[in-house]
């Protein structure tokens, strides 16, 4: 495998498949489970991620010897980009999730 391929797959496919696996579990929180837990999923959702990129930044920089200036501004990114893209969505489904009297009590 190219050198160039190792930081693609590593810093943008890894990072984004798995905030893409936490993005599908949290639209099926919000719909199944409601706002209040999806809240509490996305504070566990904050942790598990923060060990995944833990986890990306040792395996690319040690296991792959990935250089680590060029590694790490290109999994940051990435993960700062989905997560971004990933609250939009899931406030979109939170907004589309709150009951009609509640609705009804906002001031608009």
């Amino acid at each position: 495998m190219g050198l160039m391929t190792e930081y693609f797959v590593m810093g943008v496919l890894a990072p984004s498949v798995l905030n893409l696996l936490h993005l599908v579990m949290g639209i099926y929180v919000v719909m199944a489970r409601g706002n209040l837990i999806s809240l509490t999923f996305s504070a566990i959702s904050f942790l598990t991620k923060t060990m995944g990129m833990i986890f990306l930044t040792w395996l690319g920089v040690v296991y792959f010897e990935l250089d680590f200036r060029i590694y790490v501004p290109i999994l940051t990114f990435t993960w700062l980009f989905s997560h971004l893209c990933e609250a939009f969505i899931i406030q979109h489904y939170m907004e589309n999730n709150v009951p009609k009297w509640i609705q009804d009590l906002q001031v608009k």
